[in-house]
């Protein structure tokens, strides 16, 4: 996998309710039109400890990952916060599988600058499938795509593609249809 300068990857399942918050923030992104030094990467389930080992020894070093996924922080749902690895409990943050992610973030940490942006879950299945997100956290998706912008300091009107792809403003949510509606 070659890797980028600046590295964002959407973790999480969207056939398991609110977990399919990151990949559905990076299907977003992937519209917009973004730097050359930029990749992002729907890092599914059980990818993401793979994804994080591997950028050890990435050819291309990477100097920046943003990670999107659900947290419980114990917000309401649809809340987003910000963390560092720092701010995460030895083995609280784990995938599907019960790896703990929270391990190689720390090895990292000091060669790479993380962010984790986090989004408060209400509701993630794991024995019975549930596609599409909860009302709350699809409102997040807009906030979470602004802060990852903000943390590459690309500003959102410039990221717009050349087919002139309305996304989201701030206070607007997808409606059914993709489109942006005013909530």
């Amino acid at each position: 996998m070659l890797f980028r300068e600046i590295v964002i990857a959407g973790c999480g399942n969207p056939l398991y309710g609110d977990d399919g918050f990151g990949p559905a923030v990076v299907e977003v992104l992937k519209k917009l039109q973004l730097p050359d030094n930029v990749k992002v990467i729907d890092a599914g389930l059980g990818a993401p400890h793979f994804l994080f080992t591997l950028m050890e020894d990435a050819e291309v070093p990477v100097k920046k990952l943003i990670i999107i996924d659900t947290a419980d922080f114990g917000a309401k749902p649809g809340d987003v916060t910000i963390l560092r690895p720092e701010d995460l409990p030895p083995g609280a943050y784990r995938d599907v599988h019960s790896w703990d992610l929270s391990e190689p973030l720390q090895r990292l940490k000091d060669i790479i600058d993380i962010t984790i942006i986090g989004c408060q879950p209400e509701r993630v299945t794991t024995n019975e499938f549930e596609l599409g997100l909860t009302e709350e956290v699809e409102r997040a998706i807009p906030r979470a795509v602004h802060i990852v912008l903000e943390k590459i300091g690309v500003e959102y009107g410039a990221a717009i593609n050349h087919q002139g792809n309305h996304l989201w403003a701030p206070g607007e949510t997808a409606g059914e249809t993709g489109e942006a509606t005013g909530k």
